[in-house]
């Protein structure tokens, strides 16, 4: 009888070779625990680490729930100064690590990038001096770990797992474009959820930026290597200097960090298919943050598309490592020159300006609405201060007007009496 199956198992064997496929293709890579932190490992970690470094680094860990189902995300804030007015004035940077839960080596940059930040690691081949000085006047948050729910999913089993704790893609529940399916749509892949933030974990990331207001935003995801601009759900990338500006920096990226083997421009435009509801097209069509990213840092092309653990993340330790330093030498690219670059764009943009008469009416509608729509909301006191300003406004114009013809009028009439006819 063993002999019977042990025949009948060689011949299933070279079938399937003989046609194309190895029974290795449909096993899965496990995940290497002597690379990759558990959850519960990396959270003590950077607990650990900013208990070292409290000058530099602090954390917070925010908690909120929908219909019973709790989420809770550790954010990690760095600042040479705690004092909340002096970071208010810094340049700020909001990065976000592992919004899906399979994508492991995200959430190990994360790590990574705040031991730098401590200073108990370094960047191969850099000024420690000259990092310092660039660093003093930067507030960067880190979301270490967007998804610990799905993480979990991942650490029992679920390889391939890359949604929340109930089955919410947290990359299509935000409110731009919510809820548009492509043909090809796949609901254990994208799921959007009942309706634009229903997710805790999205809530509290809009909690987040509406709070920080940053100036750059990063969305770290692996499977490939880009360097993604908005938009997500169109085939374009935004009109205007800003876009340029945007794609120079990625450019630049790709060049010093990525050996120009990175996708760079739109990801709608790129990936092949367009993605309704993100995180990069809320965060630059609503949230207004003036430098929007999505940034894939690896990918294992040759991988079946059933082992998830080695399409998504490093195997072996030199490619974990170089991964790890490669992406770290970006963000500190992207802390070094996005201000000075972003400072240009608003330059320009003002020296263009310079010589355009505008009313005050489109001077006020401009300025009032940008500030509403920065904050997602358009207020009554809003409304009521432009007519308020409106209305001083004209009444300052037209008792101008009537000061300067009465003045003009005084003038005519004392050069009219002076003049006498000729005898």
């Amino acid at each position: 009888m063993g002999f019977r199956y042990f025949v009948l198992f060689m011949f299933l064997r070279l079938f399937l070779i003989v046609n194309g496929r190895n029974l290795s293709e449909s096993s899965s890579t496990p995940i290497n625990q002597d690379l990759y932190h558990s959850s519960d490992a990396l959270e003590e970690q950077i607990r650990d680490l900013v208990s070292r470094h409290p000058n530099k680094l602090k954390i917070e860990t925010i908690k909120t729930q929908n219909k019973g189902y709790l989420a809770e995300i550790s954010v990690v804030t760095y600042s040479h100064s705690n004092n909340e007015i002096d970071n208010k004035s810094k340049f700020r940077i909001l990065l976000s690590f592992g919004q899906h839960g399979r994508e492991l080596i995200t959430t190990e940059l994360a790590l990574r990038l705040l031991s730098i930040l401590s200073e108990e690691q370094r960047i191969p081949n850099s000024d420690p001096v000259f990092l310092n000085r660039t660093l003093d006047n930067l507030v960067i948050k880190v979301v270490p770990m967007e998804n610990l729910n799905g993480r979990k999913l991942v650490e029992a089993g679920d390889l391939c797992e890359r949604r929340n704790g109930r089955g919410v893609d947290l990359n299509r529940n935000w409110s731009v474009d919510w809820g548009k399916k492509e043909k090809d749509y796949d609901p254990y892949e994208e799921n959007p959820g009942t309706g634009p933030f229903s997710e805790p974990e999205t809530q509290i990331m809009r909690k987040i930026s509406q709070s920080f207001d940053p100036h750059v935003w990063i969305n770290v995801h692996s499977g490939m290597e880009a360097l993604f601009m908005p938009y997500d759900h169109r085939n374009i990338t935004p009109d205007g200097l800003a876009s340029h500006v945007m794609r120079s920096l990625l450019e630049n990226l790709n060049d010093l960090h990525c050996q120009g083997r990175c996708l760079v421009g739109s990801g709608g435009g790129s990936v092949g298919y367009l993605a309704h509801g993100t995180a990069t097209d809320y965060m630059y069509e609503v949230a207004k943050v003036p430098m929007t990213f999505t940034f894939e840092i690896y990918g294992d092309t040759d991988a079946s598309s059933k082992d998830c653990f080695k399409m998504f993340n490093p195997t072996d330790t030199i490619t974990f490592n170089r991964v790890l330093n490669d992406w770290c030498g970006a963000f500190f690219t992207i802390f070094k020159t996005a201000k000075w670059r972003l400072d240009g764009t608003y330059s320009n943009t003002s020296n263009e300006k310079l010589g355009k008469l505008e009313s005050i009416d489109e001077y006020l509608e401009g300025y009032l609405m940008e500030r509403s729509s920065r904050y997602g909301k358009r207020t009554e006191v809003l409304e009521l201060g432009m007519q308020e300003i409106r209305t001083y406004f004209r009444l300052f114009l037209l008792s101008s007007v009537l000061l300067m013809f009465m003045f003009c009028s005084r003038i005519s009439k004392s050069k009219c009496t002076s003049i006498r006819p000729l005898a």
